[in-house]
């Protein structure tokens, strides 16, 4: 039986295609719950849910330790009846919480699956600590899940051991429904929240809120992250119309509006790949390479953001396919589950 283990809304999202096309073909799995972003027990009923206790210690070490030393998840890898016997763990991308529990699957000889598996820039710093969390992820791992061919490449490329599929991205799968309903509006949805930006949030803050006060024919929105590192910053956004954080179908139908993205987060890059809108990726370096110079434009420094938005604002349709495929991803991997089990 499949463990599949997620704590965050954005695992969520990417585990829940999965978990509904498991549920409509009745093949039994069990999930876990690593419980960061607690709002998501609203949306969907687990089987087992461990705690992550952070002390005043170092925070990553601190998930490290409560994820591996949980008696709870040693036991759920152990159990002693035949029906509840799990003989893969399923962990979704990057989350020191994922290395975690992909490193107790391993010393408990459970084997991992890693969904979205591949993803790489070779910067230990950017994103941090991320791109080190997968990478080891794929030492551990049996079974790779790799979005892209690219992806595929960069685990031969490293000598990674294990099975590796190539099944688009499970993102794309909760998008189909929504592809009808894009145009491109005067709407330039914003999001900024990334640890690696934390440091400099008040001069993206600042950049994003004169831009606004520049194209004032635009509707800046701009929903803003709990993060108290970038809660703080909120008076700067004197331009910006600043709303709470948003569920993902609400983002959604704001994202298929906008003529434009100016954001730092990964998921948003894919998404806005598939609905053909453009994205100013506000880092250094990103793991989505297959699609920069296409919908995606890399904004190394807050200083760049005026100059690089003038060159798309008018300039906003793509005509690119997306790389991360076309809505299926989850029937592919229930194919391959079958095989396995």
């Amino acid at each position: 039986m499949i463990l599949i283990t997620f704590g965050t809304r954005p695992e969520f999202i990417k585990v829940k295609p999965l978990i509904d096309i498991l549920e409509e073909n009745n093949v039994k799995y069990k999930t876990l719950f690593t419980g960061q972003h607690i709002d998501l027990l609203k949306a969907s009923d687990v089987d087992y849910k461990i705690t992550i206790s952070v002390t005043n210690m170092n925070r990553l070490d601190a998930i490290v330790g409560a994820v591996s030393g949980n008696q709870d998840l040693w036991s759920i890898l152990n159990s002693p009846l035949t029906k509840d016997k799990i003989t893969h763990v399923l962990v979704q991308g990057d989350t020191t919480s994922a290395l975690a529990i992909a490193l107790s699957a391993f010393h408990n000889k459970v084997k991992v699956i890693h969904l979205e598996s591949g993803l790489r820039t070779y910067n230990n710093q950017n994103p941090y600590p991320e791109e080190v969390n997968r990478r080891l992820i794929s030492q551990i791992a049996n079974i790779h899940l790799c979005p892209t061919m690219e992806n595929k490449f960069n685990l031969v490329n490293e000598k990674i051991l294990g099975e590796k599929y190539v099944i688009g991205n499970t993102s794309i799968d909760n998008l189909v429904e929504y592809k009808d309903k894009c145009e491109y509006t005067n709407k330039i949805l914003i999001t900024l929240h990334r640890r690696e930006n934390h440091k400099e949030m008040n001069l993206w803050f600042k950049e994003v809120n004169d831009l606004a006060k520049e194209y004032n024919e635009y509707d800046f929105i701009l929903p803003l992250h709990p993060n108290p590192n970038v809660q703080k910053y909120r008076d700067l956004l004197t331009n910006i119309k600043v709303i709470e954080p948003l569920s993902h179908n609400e983002l959604l139908d704001i994202l298929v509006k906008t003529r434009l993205v100016i954001s730092d987060s990964g998921g948003l890059q894919e998404e806005c790949s598939y609905f053909n809108k453009k994205i100013l990726v506000c880092r250094k370096v990103t793991e989505r390479s297959e699609v920069v110079g296409k919908s995606s434009f890399l904004v190394k420094k807050p200083k760049d953001l005026n100059k690089i938005f003038k060159e798309h604002i008018d300039n906003y349709i793509v005509d690119y396919k997306c790389p991360y495929g076309d809505g299926n991803s989850a029937n592919k991997i229930l194919k391959i589950f079958n095989e396995i089990e």
